[in-house]
């Protein structure tokens, strides 16, 4: 009988117990259970979570997967700027304290006990509201109305504002506060994704005017400077991870229909590449803000989404997992 030895020219180790590993098809020995084991790679999925309660698109978003907040919005019929806020746990959407000022393309950031709603329409689109986990309070408007999908990221504490129709190009810092000014986009847009923190954000795709934008740029806290560029050209799509490690999905392409496309992009801090996993439902509008990982990621509602407005699907990355082998 062949051995392994013969085969790839090495060993397999013994271990008492599982080692550390991130070498996909590394194979060893436990000697403990008695069994050959390896690293095999999991592939990145995208799977059906719970349909929120209310059927709106356009919303502001903020948290993680498992505790995420989404709030204001519209209806798919007449324009209904909502005031509504829903929770979810990972599974199950429930409604929460209402917001002060209903709204549409209302940008978010922060947790879902640390929220930070700001921004969109109707005018004047400067209001902001800070949300506890429970109860909105209205704070300090912001110094530029953003009546349109701007990027945002970061915690209520330290946050960070920047695009939108108009202006298109202007960053502005909250602090938990008060707004400040921050450095200009290289690019102005609206309909951008966002993602990471105040002083290690970065923001991607988007249009002013379209056609649609590849562009990244990433954020200091002080400036803007480019990063590598989307694979695919989108706007209006769903964001979130940190500087090095964020996720793009769906959003409306240059020759996609209204209602989006399916395409997850994931970037590396350098380059961005097209992930095999695809959302189930194209979606455009989803939300507004940035929520959960490139490993850990949610795309709730949209424009593309069946029911109308409601689904939810949670992506999970590729990961390296140890399996044992077995000869069936």
């Amino acid at each position: 009988m062949t051995t392994y030895k013969e085969i790839f020219g090495k060993y397999v180790k013994n271990y008492s117990s599982d080692p550390s590993s991130d070498a996909e098809g590394q194979i060893w020995y436990n000697s403990t259970s008695g069994t050959f084991k390896t690293e095999a790679l999991t592939l990145a999925s995208w799977a059906a979570g719970g349909n929120m309660t209310q059927d709106f698109f356009g919303r502001g978003v903020a948290g993680i997967q498992t505790a995420a907040v989404v709030f204001a919005g519209r209806n798919p019929g007449p324009i209904n700027d909502s005031t509504a806020t829903e929770e979810y746990n990972g599974s199950t959407w429930s409604p929460s304290g209402n917001m002060n000022n209903g709204r549409r393309y209302c940008g978010g950031l922060g947790i879902q006990t640390a929220a930070l709603g700001a921004g969109g329409y109707p005018s004047p689109a400067t209001k902001v509201e800070e949300y506890d986990g429970s109860t909105w309070t209205v704070q300090n408007i912001m110094a530029n109305a953003r009546n349109a999908t701007s990027a945002s990221a970061g915690i209520q504490t330290a946050g960070w504002f920047a695009g939108g129709a108009s202006p298109n190009a202007l960053t502005e810092e909250y602090d938990g506060t008060n707004w400040s000014a921050g450095g200009n986009l290289g690019t102005g847009r609206n309909g951008a994704g966002g993602a990471g923190t105040l002083n290690a954000g970065v923001m991607f795709g988007g249009e002013s005017p379209p056609p649609k934008s590849n562009l990244t740029e990433e954020y200091d806290g002080t400036t803007w400077t480019a990063g590598g560029n989307l694979v695919t050209a989108v706007s209006n799509l769903v964001a979130g991870g940190t500087q090095t490690s964020a996720i793009a999905a769906g959003g409306v392409s240059a020759s996609s229909p209204p209602g989006g496309v399916t395409t997850t992009q994931l970037y590396d801090g350098t380059n961005w590449t097209t992930s095999p996993a695809s959302l189930a439902t194209a979606r455009s509008n989803a939300y507004r803000g940035s929520v959960g990982t490139a490993a850990a990621g949610l795309a709730v509602g949209g424009q593309g989404s069946y029911p109308p407005g409601q689904g939810t699907e949670e992506f999970t990355g590729a990961v390296l997992t140890t399996k044992t082998i077995t000869t069936s």
